[in-house]
């Protein structure tokens, strides 16, 4: 490396945050801009060059990570930006919306902070677009085949794009109006603002890939006419069919989805709406989910100006130091974090019913209460136990509720739109498409990638998925592949 004795020197440095006050104001991203690359350089020398890179292990693309450290520590910016996009269609994405697993398992993190990967992914990635190292790559000469992708999450657009470069004819159908999937309306602009999205999107649109926005498979053009457009068909819908909450009071006014109430508010980011008509301004907001999407709905609210927001947590509050005993290094530890969401709730005093973090962890929703007009106006909660998840008796308490939004996670492909089962289908016990250990379904020419076929996972992991299920269709239209293949559906478990 360019200096042996970096991560002894050099203590860690993350991109800094805007502040507090001035972030909630706006809907652009946290980070202050311009910081990243001053700091990034002296970061990236501190990796270890260990010689067993346990990050690559953790990354489900396998991500090159100490050599493009290595690069970027030397200035070698167009080398790194060709190491990183080796195996990573849309590190713009991943460097700020994955949870970097690999940094867990970064040797150094077995006594110190681990080296800033994911910073340093994002400062390659941005770089790249800022010094003309990201451009188009259209195929030499086309293979005559035709290729369908239903979805336009991660896990859709990097088998996009992978067989558009393959040299196969690409359309890709998306349900929205726009592309992008959950990274549209799901993901708020302060986490990732969708500017980077339709970057990437237009560099796929020069390459050959075509979309076709507002587009349901199922209804507007049914299976088998898809079937019998295209020589192969790569399902990647997501997981989108939400949990639900079954208890008294879920009928009430005010009681929506998370994945009811983001949405609008990146519209409003988008100009498509003055306004969100699910506001949280001057209400009181429960979110019920512990989870990063009950984080971006925390920060939206916040945003929206909320009178108070409290964030609900069944499990147990982690512990502020790795647990060794049951998540030894390089385990991806159940830590306390603080998230920039919960930083800005906490800072503002937006949660005073959770001291000084927004969150109330081992809590429990019994019911909720409304007024004679059936809007809710309350929640009840328990505390419950970590073993069991069993109430505690006594410690049973109501906290004001004007909004509540269900963070609980998603269990599968949606089902309404009537796509699964036109195609015929089968599912596993869990719910999502089954697949052999080539993606292919059960129906010939038909490949499943992404949440759909994995459940409800990481981005990293529908890009490293997407990947995959293009080799897999490139091998089955040409019998032979020379695409990568970073996973197999079965190779690892799901990770944090």
């Amino acid at each position: 490396m360019g200096d042996p004795k970096g991560f002894l020197t050099t203590s860690r440095q993350d991109w800094p945050r805007r502040p507090v006050e001035q972030r909630v104001k706006d809907w652009r991203e946290v980070y202050v801009p311009g910081a990243l690359l001053p700091i990034v350089s002296e970061q990236a020398d501190r990796c270890m060059d260990c010689g067993i890179p346990f990050c690559h292990d953790a990354c489900p693309l396998g991500n090159l990570i100490p050599e493009w450290n290595d690069l970027v520590a030397r200035d070698d910016w167009r080398a790194a930006s060709e190491r990183l996009h080796a195996t990573n269609n849309f590190p713009e994405f991943t460097g700020r919306l994955c949870p970097a697993p690999c940094e867990a398992g970064c040797v150094l993190a077995i006594n110190q902070p681990a080296v800033t990967i994911k910073n340093v992914e994002v400062a390659i990635a941005d770089a790249s677009w800022e010094r003309g190292l990201a451009p188009p790559q259209p195929p030499d000469r086309l293979s005559g085949s035709t290729v369908a992708i239903v979805g336009s999450g991660p896990a859709g657009l990097a088998a996009a794009q992978q067989l558009t470069r393959a040299g196969h004819t690409v359309a890709v159908y998306e349900r929205d109006d726009r592309a992008g999937g959950l990274m549209r309306y799901g993901i708020p602009e302060f986490k990732m603002e969708k500017h980077h999205l339709d970057r990437r999107l237009a560099q796929m649109e020069a390459e050959g890939t075509r979309f076709r926005t507002s587009v349901t498979i199922g209804q507007d053009i049914t299976a088998a006419e898809l079937r019998a457009r295209y020589d192969a068909v790569v399902l990647a819908v997501g997981a989108t069919a939400w949990r639900e909450l079954p208890v008294p009071g879920r009928e009430l006014a005010g009681v929506h989805q998370a994945m009811e109430y983001l949405p609008h508010a990146n519209r409003v980011c988008q100009g498509d709406l003055p306004s969100s008509p699910l506001s949280a301004a001057g209400k009181h907001v429960v979110i019920i989910g512990g989870g990063d999407t009950g984080a971006d709905c925390l920060g939206t609210a916040v945003r929206e100006g909320a009178a108070s927001v409290t964030q609900l947590d069944i499990y147990p509050q982690p512990s502020a130091e790795r647990d060794e005993e049951t998540e030894p290094w390089p385990v991806y530890p159940k830590v306390y974090r603080l998230s920039a969401a919960h930083e800005e709730a906490r800072d503002l005093v937006f949660a005073p019913l959770a001291d000084a973090d927004a969150r109330l962890f081992s809590a429990s929703t019994l019911r909720l209460t409304g007024d004679a007009e059936g809007q809710v106006r309350a929640l009840h909660l328990v505390e419950v136990a970590p073993e069991g998840r069993r109430p505690k008796p006594g410690t049973e308490r109501v906290i004001p509720a004007d909004l509540v939004l269900l963070a609980l996670g998603f269990s599968g492909p949606v089902r309404s739109d009537g796509l699964v089962d036109q195609l015929g289908l089968a599912l596993d016990a869990r719910g999502v498409i089954a697949r052999d250990a080539g993606f292919a379904t059960n129906v010939p020419g038909v490949f499943a990638a992404g949440d759909a076929a994995r459940g409800q996972s990481l981005i990293v992991w529908a890009i490293a998925e997407g990947r995959s299920a293009a080799a897999a269709v490139d091998r089955y239209l040409t019998g032979r592949t020379h695409l990568p293949a970073p996973i197999g559906p079965e190779d690892r478990p799901l990770t944090a």
